[in-house]
């Protein structure tokens, strides 16, 4: 036998209402928060970065044939890592002003500002950040393998290979990010060493602007990029007891890929000493 339905009252009623909107919003909630979360969007902001390196590649190209007379004149393997050379500029510019404001003018990782670990915290900027350069670096080392090795050889590899493996550990897990945004503010020297080779392919090596180029060089080297990562290990450090509680594939690597690129910058920085020092000499003995 069919049971007869139960009469319900108004306050049933509502009650069922209420509990069905509530089981409604709660569905939309998690069907909204999932497309959000950081690693996916940040994918869709690598991929976006790939198209945006892709145009800035042909606009740095348009730009220059129609401002410099002399672009037309370049050899073929000057002209691509002329073209190279821009977006590598852009990406820098945007991540050393993100990466800036990120560790020194917001609040996400100030020491007392929040009760989180300072190794696990995160923003949308900063997940935003890492994947835009992971997909710099994704474009840039596939231009370097196909015209290898007239756009940076094994050194150049390497640095990109471990830049990516840290970043994407960093991006998918939501651990070190801190760390990933200080290595990145580094790339704020590379305007600087773009810019001295623009200069030396135009025939401006013997320029003023050239010297002061080669200063403003080193001396943002030795912040970025020796200073800074000095205070990169003793931060870390500190906060050892913080880098403990992170997986051991991003902690092992913590360990071993800022040493690595440490290196590589004192080998770099000693290159450019010397070349500050002929640079000097040379325009002090032509005055």
């Amino acid at each position: 036998m069919l049971q007869e339905s139960k009469p319900t009252t108004g306050q049933e009623t509502v009650q069922s209402r209420n509990t069905e909107q509530n089981f409604t919003l709660q569905r939309n909630y998690r069907r909204t928060i999932k497309p959000t979360q950081y690693p996916q969007s940040s994918q869709l902001f690598t991929a976006l970065e790939d198209f945006s390196f892709s145009l800035v590649y042909r606009l740095t190209r348009l730009i220059s044939l129609l401002s410099f007379e002399g672009y037309h004149k370049l050899r073929k393997a000057q002209r691509v890592e002329w073209n190279n050379r821009g977006f590598s500029t852009v990406h820098a510019i945007a991540v050393a002003f993100s990466s800036f404001y990120l560790l020194l003018l917001s609040d996400t990782f100030h020491e007392d500002h929040r009760d989180e670990l300072i190794i696990s915290r995160r923003s949308t900027l900063s997940d935003t950040t890492l994947g835009i350069s992971i997909g710099y670096f994704l474009a840039d080392l596939g231009m370097i393998f196909w015209h290898f090795p007239a756009l940076g050889g094994l050194e150049y590899v390497l640095h990109h290979a471990l830049s990516m493996f840290s970043i994407f550990l960093s991006l998918v897990s939501g651990k070190g990010q801190i760390y990933i945004l200080m290595v990145l503010f580094s790339e704020s020297t590379t305007p600087f060493v773009n810019l001295r080779w623009y200069l030396d392919v135009a025939g401006k090596k013997n320029s003023n602007l050239y010297v002061i180029n080669g200063v403003a060089l080193f001396l943002g080297w030795l912040v970025a990029r020796i200073l800074l990562f000095i205070y990169f290990f003793i931060h870390m450090f500190i906060h050892f007891d913080q880098v403990k509680t992170i997986f051991p594939l991003g902690f092992y690597s913590l360990l071993l890929v800022p040493p690595v690129l440490a290196v590589m910058n004192l080998v770099w920085f000693w290159k450019i000493v010397k070349g500050l020092i002929k640079t000097v000499s040379k325009a002090t003995h032509s005055q």
